[in-house]
């Protein structure tokens, strides 16, 4: 994790273009004209439009330009209202708090590795650098990009105008949709696959593609049932020796911030999408609940996001 993930700063948006239907582009850029902090595919920012109010969005820009940051921001008028306050109230030339940027979709060029990229309406933002640097690498690589209508998908002409062999276009309304089946059956063991998207395209994906290989990013947090310990458990913050007592249907965090607020623990989205709470663990069994660490990372509980993420046994001890 950067140094820089948790790092608050106000930057001015240089320009607020239209990229597709209902999708407008921030170009972030420092007030002084100093460069940014360095950035590596995958990488998301959230933007604080109001204490308390804060969203995640991928910058889908040119990592190699350090004078600007771009995000991409689909209008959800049903959503929980970010989206509505970015494409109605931010203009040109305001400032804006951003903290990051931050990286759990992280993503670099491997010898002899194949990428198969999937892209599921504004799913393409992270994606967009990842596929510039595959390219610029040589790899071998393909984009598989899904949506409604070409009007709503953003970048979609340039992507098929710089790639024409390699960029594939799934428009529902021109009745080509992406087929997963055939897709995942030209998948063998040389190959990894990168896909951002709604939780359908995600979870067919997640059925037929090899753990190992599958690389994924969520808009939404995973379904999950009860969970595994159903009973109050102690949390000890090892830095300050507190003891927190976390109740069923009680967040980690929320008890934290409840019983040990000096702790200040960072958060964002609260649902375990975002990567803001990560927070070490030196003991215990950990249930994770959330949409950020892949198998792999979740392997030794080493650490957990505290917004979702809850005990599998009576004790936990974090590195807080």
């Amino acid at each position: 994790m950067s140094y820089f993930s948790d790092v608050e700063r106000d930057l001015v948006v240089a320009a607020r273009t239209p990229v597709a239907d209902g999708i407008v582009a921030l170009d972030l850029v420092a007030h002084n004209g100093r460069d940014l902090p360095a950035w590596t595919p995958g990488s998301h920012v959230d933007l604080i439009l109001e204490p308390g109010v804060e969203r995640q969005y991928s910058l889908c820009g040119d990592p190699g330009d350090r004078s600007t940051w771009r995000v991409a921001v689909l209008r959800e008028d049903g959503g929980r209202g970010g989206s509505l306050r970015v494409h109605d109230e931010v203009v040109a030339g305001q400032r804006l708090r951003v903290r990051g940027p931050r990286n759990h979709f992280s993503f670099e060029v491997t010898p002899g590795t194949r990428y198969r990229f999937v892209a599921g309406g504004i799913g393409i933002t992270p994606l967009r650098a990842m596929v510039a640097a595959a390219d610029a690498g040589g790899a071998d690589w393909t984009l598989d990009y899904t949506g409604r209508s070409r009007r709503t998908m953003a970048f979609v002409e340039e992507l098929v105008t710089a790639h024409p062999d390699r960029v594939r276009v799934h428009a529902a309304d021109a009745g080509d949709r992406f087929d997963v089946a055939a897709f995942c059956s030209g998948i063998d063991e040389t190959t990894a696959v990168y896909a951002c998207g709604p939780p359908r395209l995600i979870d067919a994906l997640d059925a037929l593609v090899p753990v190992e290989q599958l690389h994924v990013e969520r808009f939404e947090a995973k379904e999950f049932g009860e969970p595994v310990w159903t009973e109050d458990f102690e949390v000890e913050l090892a830095l300050s020796g507190d003891i927190v007592t976390v109740s069923p249907g009680q967040s980690v965090l929320a008890a934290i911030e409840e019983q040990a607020p000096a702790a200040m623990v960072l958060s964002s989205c609260r649902r375990g999408t975002c990567g803001t709470c990560e927070v070490g663990v030196l003991e215990g069994e950990v249930e994770h609940r959330d949409s950020v660490l892949t198998p792999l990372e979740q392997e030794g509980d080493t650490v957990m996001m505290v917004c979702v993420s809850r005990a599998a046994c009576p004790r936990l001890v974090l590195d807080l």
